[in-house]
């Protein structure tokens, strides 16, 4: 049987400003357009959404001007704000350790934006781009790293996707603690763990609309935060069973890519399309999948796309 492949591209989008963003997400939008909620259609909820994203990230908000006039699409900006999207749950597991951050993210393939962004809105940043300007991981200059994975809980508020805080972050911080101090304030929509990741410090925070932020044991994460998940979700995500063994493996990337921490799972939507490997500091970040590495730094980055086989290959 021909192994499943996706198609992962790396676009330099510089401030988005020119045609290279608008038209990467302009070929995207009829699908992104759908993950706005009935909400976010009406008018009330445009202004809603406009508003917390004007209270809460107000540095961004020219930013988000400036590509909403590029996107060009009725209710593009409502989008953009990533404050009236359709909740998703993700699988994904993650570490921060000496300086270096390494997470596995796991969903359905067709589902994954899978583009690699080196964009400069405030600051250089580098990351795995998804919902066009949201983030799933990144780094920017200041050598800070961030990364998210599902926090296992079904319950959703108001509040951002986890996506553009991550871009807010790493646009806006230049250390753990400032980041951190930042997301106490943040109304996230649905559960998340979010790992951070300077030269000095590494920590797992439980973020979500129903909990207060509650710093985890250690920086690491599966798909849980302070409460195990019932029996059923665990047998299916074994996030327990991934998180002792991260813990034991620590920033292993070859434990990445073998079970449990690398899952199969792609009909159910959790299956790893992708490892990252961030050296903050250097400024570096290796992409990697069994058969490949794909590395991008600040200093060398290269525009292209690679279609990679996911899962096993034999």
């Amino acid at each position: 049987m021909s192994p499943l492949r996706k198609t992962f591209r790396a676009l330099d989008i510089g401030d988005g400003g020119d045609g290279r963003w608008a038209g990467h997400v302009q070929a995207m939008w009829p699908r992104a357009e759908e993950w706005v909620t009935e909400e976010g259609r009406t008018a009330e909820g445009a202004e809603r959404a406009r508003k917390l994203f004007e209270t809460h990230l107000p540095e961004l908000v020219p930013v988000l001007e400036r590509l909403a006039r590029r996107l060009d699409r009725p209710g593009g900006e409502t989008f953009l704000t990533l404050a009236a999207l359709r909740p998703f749950f993700s699988g994904c597991t993650q570490i921060g350790a000496g300086g270096t951050l390494l997470r596995n993210y796991d969903f359905a393939p067709d589902e994954c934006e899978g583009t690699i962004v080196f964009s400069h809105f405030l600051r250089p940043v580098i990351g795995m781009q998804d919902a066009a300007w949201g983030l799933l991981d990144g780094m920017n200059d200041a050598g800070l790293a961030v990364s998210l994975t599902f926090g296992g809980r079904f319950v959703h508020g108001p509040g951002f996707s986890v996506l553009i805080v991550l871009r807010y972050l790493l646009e806006t911080c230049d250390t753990v603690d400032e980041a951190v101090g930042k997301l106490r304030s943040l109304p996230i929509a649905v559960p998340q763990n979010v790992t951070l990741v300077d030269s000095e410090k590494s920590v797992t925070v439980f973020v979500g609309p129903d909990i207060p932020l509650t710093e985890a044991p250690d920086a690491c994460a599966a798909n849980h935060q302070h409460l195990p998940v019932p029996d059923g979700q665990e047998r299916f995500s074994r996030t327990q069973e991934r998180l002792n063994t991260v813990r034991a493996r620590g920033t292993d990337v070859a434990a990445m890519l073998e079970p449990p921490l690398y899952q199969y799972a792609y009909d159910e939507g959790l299956g790893t399309l992708y490892t990252a490997h961030y050296r903050p500091a250097e400024g570096r970040v290796t992409y990697h999948w069994p058969s490949e590495t794909w590395e991008q730094s600040f200093d060398d980055f290269a525009p292209g796309s690679r279609t990679i086989p996911l899962g096993r290959t034999d």
